[in-house]
């Protein structure tokens, strides 16, 4: 017995690194898994369909159910569909972990539109999209009586909630996403929908590129505390019954580490009961400075 039997989850970018291992964890503990993937290359090029399906027979050798989806999720239409497969193939749905995402990485003064449109298309609207078809599918459910017990698992990014150096435009959508995460914890709970999201640090094709010495496989004497699979545990039981009652947190996983990550909240503050002068304010940031945190710093400072 699983912490997932019965459930249906699907789980975009799955071909390959953190969205394979999430899908071959969420498979083992019981569920039933749509394998999205493209299969393109680094740069978005040639697609193909054999990551996804590879993990599908991944997951059929060992004795699970899956079924591979080579929709593009940024896509509202191929969401759409593909959020149907899942309840065609398995009778409904259960959870969405979006993990779909590429980079590009380039210094904010050199960087181009082309890039920030393709970087933001597939983190904010491939996260976006599928949990639209999906909330509106749990939505119809709660109005015909049924309860639902649905998951939205999104990935953010230590980038998206401190900054990256180089990689302005994927700092940005992935802090997109964390915001997008509490409105839809917000919105969905009524109708029986928890959202968290995920801040992991692992070795895929993108981070091996960005942080090569930090990921280089440390051999097979010690823990690898960059394997994919590390972070998986926590989608496993974010996807299940087990986490009901947590929505709205973003958690930071990396080795053995699980932890939650302490967003933007009122800090201190100064009330004049009147309109500032531009010439007092000088005083008065220097003390709210003073009183403030320091924010944690930029990732390559």
């Amino acid at each position: 017995m699983g912490i997932c039997d019965g459930r249906s989850v699907i789980v975009t970018g799955a071909g390959r690194g953190l969205g394979r291992a999430h899908a071959l964890a969420l498979a083992a503990a019981g569920a039933s898994v749509v394998v999205n993937d493209l299969g393109v290359a680094q740069d978005g090029s040639d697609p193909s369909d054999t990551p996804a399906q590879q993990v599908v027979d991944e997951i059929a050798a060992a004795g699970g159910a899956a079924v591979a989806s080579q929709h593009d999720v940024a896509d509202w239409a191929a969401a759409g569909e593909m959020v149907q497969l899942a309840i065609d193939s398995f009778g409904g749905l259960d959870a969405v972990v979006n993990n779909a995402g590429i980079v590009r990485d380039r210094m904010f003064v050199n960087s181009e539109e082309a890039e920030w449109e393709a970087v933001l298309r597939v983190h904010v609207m491939g996260h976006a999209a599928p949990s639209r078809h999906a909330a509106a599918y749990w939505r119809s459910r709660s109005k015909a009586g049924e309860s639902n017990d649905a998951r939205i698992i999104n990935t953010s990014s230590g980038a998206g909630l401190m900054g990256s150096i180089a990689q302005a435009a994927y700092s940005a959508a992935k802090g997109a996403i964390a915001s997008m995460t509490l409105v839809q914890a917000a919105e969905l709970g009524r109708i029986g929908v928890t959202a968290n999201a995920l801040a992991p640090a692992a070795r895929t094709r993108m981070t091996e590129e960005a942080f090569a010495d930090m990921m280089a496989d440390v051999g097979p004497d010690a823990f690898d505390a960059m394997d994919p699979a590390n972070v998986s545990p926590l989608v496993v039981w974010l996807a299940s019954p087990d986490s009901a009652g947590v929505t709205g947190r973003v958690f930071e996983a990396e080795g053995g580490i699980v932890g939650l990550a302490e967003g933007y909240r009122h800090g201190p503050r100064v009330d004049k009961g009147a309109r500032w002068e531009p010439a007092e304010l000088t005083a008065v940031v220097e003390g709210l400075l003073d009183e403030a945190t320091e924010p944690t710093p930029v990732y390559g400072t």
